[in-house]
């Protein structure tokens, strides 16, 4: 029986890379070379099969390499998939990467407008929230500045004010909580309880134990490529840390 209230569905999905050895520089080498070149596949994810219900908080854990933002990344379809079909069912927004979709010479309030009509965004609808997103990012008048100016701090507070004013189904966070100073992150982190409350989706990355536990219900902890368990948060936690420390 279909289930009706999944809005994630990641259904036997692999993804592998081909890393490319002994790459010729000069034509010389080039031709010396020819069909000579080694190339080698890594398989990142392996048969991945995963369902996330609408309102549900998931945590993806697992140690650097296990695969995790290469999952967020396919959900979000930055890359895809080499097999299998990933669906998704609703609006969707991310935060995969500190600053991406930010142009370096134009000020905080030039990328909100940027960022935003990315996420499909009107200009009135940017307008009518605009105050709300410089507001919560506390960047004051560096809003009017160029964003090379900005720390990586100052990144991801206006990267995250973006996204949670979107009014997205889904969320997918990346370890980006990571950066900047704890006022800021707890301050995220009960804006993420608060959107839970309302019913979104979310998707969180992290290494940070508390956060998780403080987040999500259900974690799936990621090893090498595989899903090693799924499951209750503090009962896949609990496995994790007794095995990786």
């Amino acid at each position: 029986m279909e289930n009706n209230s999944c809005v994630i569905k990641v259904k036997n999905v692999s993804k592998d890379f081909i890393i490319y050895g002994d790459k010729a520089n000069t034509l010389k080498e080039k031709i010396i070379r020819f069909n000579s070149s080694k190339k080698e596949s890594f398989h990142v994810l392996k048969n991945i099969n995963l369902e996330i219900n609408r309102g549900e908080t998931v945590a993806l854990i697992g140690v650097n390499g296990s695969g995790k933002s290469t999952l967020l990344k396919l959900i979000t379809k930055i890359i895809y998939p080499t097999k299998g079909s990933i669906v998704v069912s609703g609006k969707l927004t991310s935060l995969l990467e500190l600053g991406a979709g930010f142009h370096q010479d134009f000020s905080g309030r030039e990328n909100i407008y940027f960022n935003a009509s990315i996420f499909g965004l009107t200009r009135k609808e940017i307008d009518d929230r605009i105050n709300d997103i410089i507001e919560f990012s506390e960047l004051g008048d560096f809003i009017d500045s160029p964003v090379r100016t900005y720390s990586s701090g100052m990144y991801m507070r206006l990267a995250f004010s973006v996204a949670i004013n979107v009014d997205a189904d889904i969320l997918l966070i990346d370890e980006i909580l990571a950066v900047g100073d704890k006022h800021f992150q707890d301050k995220c982190l009960n804006k993420l309880l608060e959107l839970k409350k309302q019913g979104k989706t979310m998707v969180f990355v992290s290494h940070s134990a508390d956060s998780v536990r403080f987040l999500c219900d259900r974690a799936v902890w990621l090893s090498e490529g595989k899903i090693r368990m799924d499951g209750k948060t503090d009962d896949v936690l609990g496995e994790y840390i007794k095995e990786c420390g």
